[in-house]
Parts: C-alpha cells; structure tokens; sequence
C-alpha cells in the first residue's frame, strides 16, 4: 500500500498443495529518498502533536538552516497557523541571519515574534560577576545564552499551550555539539535522526518539492542564503561551525561509520580516514552519551536512533 496515508484493501487468498497463498495484486512503490525521510519526519510531527492535543508548536527561527527546515516540516505537518517562530538575537547575532529567518518566516507563511535576549545576558553578567570575577570568558558564557533562549521559549510553551519544537541534527547531537537545558529543551525534534547532510539534502528538495500530503505553501520555503551559508551557532564573534568540528562532509561520514555500521576506529582507518579525526570524533560521541540521554524523542530515520537502538552506558572505562 502507499507509504504514510491510510487505506483499506481486500485480498484474496487461494489454497495451494504448500498451504494458503496471496493472489498478485497491486503494489505500491516505496517513495524514494529524501521525499521518504521528509514525509516521515512530517507524518512523525503531526501524529505526536495532535495525538497529545497541542494546539500548534513554537520553535526558535535563528536565521539557520536546521531550524528553517524544522519550521517547513512543522507547517507541512500541521499548517503554517500553527507554528509560531521566535527569533531569539543576541549581540552576536548578525543581520544575515535576521533577514534570513524573517524572509524564511514569510516563505513559510507563520507568525513570526522577535525577542532579544540582550536583557537577560545582561542579568545574568551581572548576577555571576562577584563568582567570575577571576575567571576567563569561555564556553560557559555562550550556553548561558542558549539556555536563555530556552528558557524564554518554554515559557511561550507554557504560558499560551503549544509545543516546544527542538531543531538539533544527529551530526550535532552524535558528538556533543549542542547545550543542555538551552536548544536541547522541548518536547520533540523532527530531526532528531537526520545528519547534518541529511538535512541540507532535505531543504533542497522542499525548495523544489511540495510533499504530496504536506499543508505548507507550494513553493519554496527558505531563501537560498540559509543553504549556501556557512552554518554558526552565533554565540561568539565571527564563529562558525567548522571552528569546532571538522567539515559536516567527514563528520557525517565517520559518524555514519561509527554509529550506522558500527565499525571501530581501526576499522575506519582502514578505509582510508584520518586516524586523528576518527579517534577524536569517537572520543566526542562516547563523551555525548549522557546528553542524548535527555534529549526529546524524534521520528525514526536509520538503523541506529539513539535512544532505541543504540544504547551504550553512561559511565564507563573504554
């Protein structure tokens, strides 16, 4: 039967020498990739969200293309009126990205709020000078500010009903790259087992496709720019994301290695990858397991979903 709608068929059944058997009848084909992995993640979306009764969803809007693609399924899912995105700018925060998730916020057709969390970056430098006071800025100060933003967020959430949506990749998820109780809170991801490559291969084809059971607009829904862009967290000056990780092309590569086909290092290696990066991204993903660990439930896309099928213990001497 067709994948992802409902159906009902009536088979016939006819007695052979070896016991009973199917007649031929016909067959639907399998929906190729990447419209199989979207409306999965759409179907996914909408069945947890109206199930568990929310009236619609919130998600952050940073001008990225994790949270852009997150918003168009959401609006596939559930219609443009029932997803409100925030945009949530820091000082660090740079026009590209405003004009980008305002522009991808009117492709998409949602409502579209904009609160700066300069005001409680401020509160909390104030709050914590007396303890830093000797201390180097670092990462500290740049979760500080996702978990404002999550704060700020969930009470959205709470205050007017609908579901905190978080938008974090399995690249970003698989080692780490992600702050907890800041964009690791909410209630479920879409994207939750969808790699970082997966999910640029998956904006390019919403760009060009309207999914057959999708109730978003036709055409596209984020500006070229969120694609083509080098991916940031923006939580310092001038910072990227190939700052902290290799390319999201090796990244994914060797996580798919470690995690998918469940090959060791050596093994990897083997197959001609730089022993350094394996060693280091498999050292990142054994040290994330306790992040996973309360990560929000998402729609199953591969072999290997973590939280299901991969389990590996927290704490441990290897």
């Amino acid at each position: 039967m067709a994948d992802w709608e409902e159906e009902v068929r009536l088979t016939r059944w006819v007695r052979a020498p070896s016991g009973w058997a199917c007649e031929s009848g016909k067959i639907a084909p399998l929906e190729p990739f990447p419209s199989d992995a979207y409306h999965a993640m759409m179907i996914g979306l909408r069945d947890y969200v109206n199930t568990n009764r929310f009236p619609g969803v919130v998600l952050g809007l940073s001008g990225g293309i994790d949270s852009a693609l997150c918003a168009a399924i959401a609006a596939d899912a559930l219609g443009p009126e029932r997803v409100w995105s925030v945009m949530l700018p820091s000082r660090f925060t740079g026009q590209e990205s405003l004009s980008d998730a305002t522009e991808c916020a009117a492709m998409i057709g949602c409502r579209l709020d904009t609160i700066p969390i300069a005001p409680a970056v401020g509160a909390f430098d104030a709050m914590l000078s007396d303890s830093f006071a000797d201390a180097q800025v670092d990462i500290t100060e740049e979760n500080i500010q996702s978990r404002i933003r999550g704060v700020t967020l969930m009470a959205l959430s709470n205050k007017f009903g609908p579901m905190l949506m978080t938008t974090g990749n399995k690249s970003e998820m698989s080692v780490g790259y992600a702050t907890i109780y800041g964009d690791m809170a909410g209630g479920y991801n879409p994207i939750k087992d969808a790699y970082k490559m997966t999910v640029f291969a998956l904006s390019r084809w919403r760009n060009a496709h309207k999914p057959r059971l999708g109730l978003g607009p036709d055409g596209p829904v984020m500006p070229e720019n969120i694609i083509t862009k080098p991916p940031s967290a923006e939580l310092r000056p001038d910072q990227k994301d190939s700052d902290s990780l290799p390319p999201y092309e090796t990244l994914d590569a060797i996580l798919r290695g470690l995690i998918e086909r469940q090959l060791s290092v050596a093994e990897l290696v083997g197959e001609g990858m730089d022993k350094p990066t394996v060693e280091r991204v498999a050292r990142m993903v054994a040290a994330a397991e306790y992040k996973r660990r309360q990560s929000c439930p998402g729609v199953k896309l591969s072999p290997m979903l973590f939280g299901k099928d991969r389990r590996y213990p927290l704490t441990n001497t290897f």
